[in-house]
């Protein structure tokens, strides 16, 4: 019997290789002949780097790169390996030991790099009473995306959940060389932040970073929002990183401003492009600056793990998430996995921190909840490696007996 373990991360609580080994502990309690393949899943959010490099038996490398507000930290990337097939009846070693030693400097000629926008630009990383969209910049993901490709990465996947910028990318396409001038003929400030997107006169790529033009590029979204209107950047995603309703209005007027002189100088309309709004506007901007291309961050994080590949021939999947609801339905890392599961012929239990009606049941044979009448939310974030591990033995008794 073969059982694909796919997780997501469960929000504030554990990462998705953390959830997976967990899983795994309380299928081979109840089933210790049997093929355990972990796969770490992510949808383009905090903890893409890390699921990616798990599933494929990658490495990590680090950069030094500024935050949001432009002070020095050190930013982590993975460089993607081969996906990797955990197949040995009961042996746990192989769950617990995928995350390979980091080290700068890491060999990653011709391989597949994956950056973490958050990490350098995340709003994890802006104390709630400094968050600004006006100043917070992306200026460091575009080094860290310079830093993979520096490392000799053929093809970097940006992430770009959890920002805390309304800049449109402009930050990080200083970053990647491109030329921002004001109406008054001055460059624009390094690392501009959405403030200054009214000041904007023109663009010019034609300084952008030479490994930018030889790589793919390729973005990692959740959200399909456009960059523009009441379902855009400023207008969704801005009151969460400090905007109040005027700074909203002003972050919408710039990020307006922008979009038009990207068509002009660019001969790029990304006002409507679904994802352009993500982090931001930051997906509308890698567009533009780097010629990339927005996917679904499920489907690319599974295409990247080899996750059909790793269902075929199998009986089980068990993918999980923190909040199961309506949302799961949509580009998030759990209905994706249910549909490669389901088109493989694999029967699939999602296993969730807390379950809501609305949630897509009917793409599951079952669905576990870590709540219930005997466990609460916060006790089950606080302490939930024992509570997977006792749904995963649930689900796998369930499995046998039916």
């Amino acid at each position: 019997m073969k059982v694909v373990i796919a997780p997501d991360t469960f929000k504030e609580s554990i990462s998705a290789r953390l959830a997976a080994a967990a899983i795994a502990e309380g299928v081979l309690d109840v089933c210790g002949n049997v093929q355990i393949d972990v796969c770490p899943m992510a949808d383009g959010g905090d903890g893409t780097v890390e699921a990616m490099v798990a599933a494929t038996g990658g490495t990590f490398a680090t950069a030094d790169v500024i935050d949001p507000l432009g002070s020095s930290i050190r930013a982590r990337f993975g460089l993607l390996g081969a996906p990797v097939q955990n197949n040995l009846p009961g042996q746990l070693g192989l769950v617990t030991a995928e995350i390979q030693a980091e080290g700068e400097g890491a060999p990653g000629k011709g391989r597949v790099a994956v950056v973490e926008m958050a990490s350098a630009s995340g709003l994890r990383l802006v104390r709630p009473e400094d968050r600004d969209p006006l100043v917070t910049t992306t200026f460091g993901t575009g080094l860290l995306i310079m830093a993979a490709l520096d490392a000799g990465a053929a093809e970097v996947i940006v992430a770009i959940g959890g920002s805390a910028t309304v800049d449109g990318g402009c930050g990080a396409a200083q970053a990647l060389g491109v030329s921002l001038v004001d109406v008054d003929g001055e460059a624009c400030i390094c690392g501009m932040g959405g403030g200054a997107l009214s000041t904007l006169g023109s663009i010019d790529t034609s300084d952008l970073y030479a490994l930018v033009r030889q790589a793919r590029i390729r973005v990692a979204c959740d959200v399909t929002n456009p960059l523009l209107g009441p379902n855009g950047a400023a207008a969704v995603y801005a009151p969460q990183k400090g905007a109040t309703s005027e700074i909203v209005d002003q972050l919408e007027s710039g990020l307006t401003r922008l979009a038009e002189i990207i068509m002009r100088d660019c001969g790029v309309d990304v006002s409507t492009i679904p994802g352009g709004g993500a982090a931001g506007g930051l997906g509308a901007g890698l567009v533009a600056f780097t010629g990339a291309g927005l996917e679904s961050g499920a489907e690319l994080v599974a295409s990247a793990v080899g996750l059909d590949r790793r269902l075929a021939g199998a009986d089980l999947c068990i993918t999980g998430e923190g909040g199961f609801d309506a949302q799961s339905a949509s580009g998030k890392t759990v209905s994706a996995v249910a549909r490669h599961a389901r088109d493989a012929g694999v029967e699939v239990v999602c296993i969730a921190g807390e379950v809501s009606d609305d949630g897509p049941r009917d793409m599951f044979s079952d669905v576990l909840s870590l709540v219930n009448d005997d466990v609460t939310a916060s006790a089950a974030m606080r302490n939930p490696e024992p509570l997977l591990k006792a749904r995963a033995g649930e689900a796998m008794r369930a499995f046998i007996s039916a």
